[in-house]
């Protein structure tokens, strides 16, 4: 069963008449083309150039003007304005511009048959001419049909070529897709996976001090309240990203979230977290401190909530060290600690495996084309070390 091929958008008439721009411009350019040729033919053969031939293949174009809404309407009107060309004045043999650009778009929009009854009909048009009679000769015949068999074939590669453009379109944009999820699902598994950690260690102190000091139940739940309150908020700007397009046209965007992604400066708060979670950890800084793109800010945050995370659940009684230290070329980010870690699982090597955590960080840092390093360490505990390079121009911009 065949199927009709799919057709090119049809643009809106200007100014009120029935035709495109486009429409027009391809018309103005084909009767142009064709005038040259029909004029400049001439000057090397016997047939002069007549007003007659001259208003005949002008007309011959007009028909372009309804192309794209009526193709085959507009190739018959082209053909049958130089069949009457070819009976009216002796011109020399020709395949003009404007049953070329009317075969070719037949042959873009419309079925096979039609192509094929299209293709024939504009050959044996080009092989009328004006005389007692006609030159049917096998160069003349075989030069028409070739010559519409390349319009056709033109006409098939462009839809092919189209499509194949729409095909890569279609892949980038689903891999793009696909990148924006894995990041997606990173943010969502940073944010649930560091504050309903810290939420359940401080709701378990809670319940273990009701009997004992208030003042420490009352931290826990401070402390509990506060970690909610950063999820809930995180969440809402990564949800805003996701809604910002798809907003109705005509409405206005959704405004831009209110707090910025967290960076290096929100590092001392999720040590302070870790600590009132009752993992003792100490920060230190190296290096003089400048700023950051928001997107290293960003990833070595989630580095450290991730590496505190892993380390509260899994390292034991302990403590933790962060050092984020700054070089000419690049940033790095050590979390370690001296836990024992026996009650989480292990690898090969002994490193923990903490399931999409140190896949999110790996994935993270390979964006930037840093390193990571992650294992534990000889003389006990884990360790996590991350090194993200820098633009050339940040450090010119701290030199200067």
């Amino acid at each position: 069963m065949s199927m009709r091929r799919p057709t090119a958008a049809r643009p809106t008439g200007i100014d009120g008449w029935p035709w495109s721009r486009t429409d027009a411009l391809v018309a103005a350019g084909a009767a142009t083309l064709d005038l040259l040729g029909y004029t400049l033919g001439a000057l090397d053969s016997d047939p002069p150039v007549t007003a007659l031939g001259l208003l005949l293949m002008a007309l011959a174009a007009l028909p372009l003007l309804a192309q794209s809404r009526h193709p085959v309407a507009a190739l018959t009107g082209t053909l049958a304005l130089n069949l009457a060309l070819n009976l009216a004045v002796p011109v020399v043999y020709h395949f003009g511009c404007s049953t070329s650009i009317a075969l070719f778009i037949v042959a873009r929009t419309r079925r096979a048959r039609v192509i094929t009854v299209a293709a024939l009909a504009t050959a044996a048009a080009t092989l009328v001419h004006h005389g007692p009679s006609m030159d049917l000769s096998s160069v003349r015949v075989t030069g028409s049909v070739v010559s519409a068999a390349l319009l056709v074939a033109a006409g098939f590669g462009f839809n092919y070529w189209q499509r194949q453009l729409e095909t890569n379109r279609t892949l980038l944009a689903d891999r793009a897709l696909a990148q924006e999820r894995r990041r997606i699902a990173r943010e969502l598994h940073d944010i649930v996976a560091h504050h309903l950690t810290t939420m359940q260690l401080m709701a378990g102190g809670a319940r273990a001090n009701l009997g004992g000091d208030v003042e420490v139940v009352r931290d826990a739940l401070v402390t509990l309240e506060e970690s909610g309150r950063l999820a809930l908020r995180e969440m809402r700007q990564l949800l805003d990203v996701l809604r910002a397009d798809d907003e109705p046209a005509g409405k206005p965007a959704a405004a831009a979230p209110d707090a910025p992604q967290p960076g290096v400066g929100e590092l001392r708060r999720i040590v302070d977290d870790s600590r009132q979670a009752g993992l003792p950890t100490e920060f230190s800084v190296r290096g003089a401190e400048r700023p950051l793109p928001p997107v290293t800010g960003l990833t070595v945050f989630r580095i450290v909530q991730e590496a505190l995370t892993n380390a509260r659940k899994h390292a034991g009684p302990a403590h933790a060290r962060v050092e984020l230290a700054y070089h000419q070329d690049r940033v790095t980010v050590t979390v370690r600690d001296n836990g024992s870690g026996t009650d989480a699982p292990s690898g090969p090597s002994g490193s923990r495996r903490g399931g999409y955590g140190l896949i999110g960080m790996r994935e993270r840092v390979a964006l930037h084309g840093g390193t990571l390093d992650v294992g534990g360490l000889d003389g006990g505990g884990f360790q996590v070390a991350a090194t993200l390079p820098l633009a050339a121009h940040i450090g010119e911009e701290r030199q200067g």
